[in-house]
């Protein structure tokens, strides 16, 4: 199934783009001026030059590229990160450099992937107290390792 995505794209980059037939999510580029030099543990705001408007009943969550983690040691924080459906400003891509040297991201290096997503709103509904489960409050690692 596809869905009409809205894009403004104020960079000078190709439109992002699924890479295989099979790819969950599109390549974000970098929009810059010139390169940038993250420091190890430096986190940095990185334009795309892109602007998106989907139906209300969607998002974009901005993810990790897994080569950049593994390769570079840089990743995303906020992860995913969620655009909602109504924000209408240039989607910017928060990178942190985990590793220990000075990681360099050129203009339009491929930083993150954008997947977009189905959306369910809640109705909250006030009870005294839950049904209990198997699992009841059980959480953080409380089935072990295996």
């Amino acid at each position: 199934m596809s869905i009409a995505i809205k894009i403004v794209n104020k960079s000078h980059h190709p439109l992002p783009d699924y890479a295989t037939s099979g790819s969950s999510g599109m390549d974000l580029r970098a929009n810059l001026d010139g390169p940038l030099q993250l420091q190890s543990m430096e986190r940095l705001l990185i334009p795309t030059g892109l602007f998106i408007a989907m139906p209300e009943n969607m998002e974009a969550q901005i993810r990790p590229r897994s080569g950049l983690a593994i390769k570079q040691g840089l990743t995303c924080l906020n992860t995913p990160g969620t655009i909602d459906a109504d924000y209408r400003g240039e989607i910017k891509v928060i990178l942190i450099n985990l590793s220990t040297e000075v990681q360099t991201i050129q203009d339009g290096d491929r930083i993150a992937q954008m997947v977009f997503c189905g959306v369910e709103k809640a109705i909250l509904e006030s009870v005294d107290e839950l049904e209990m489960t198997q699992r009841g409050a059980g959480g953080f690692g409380h089935t072990g390792k295996q």
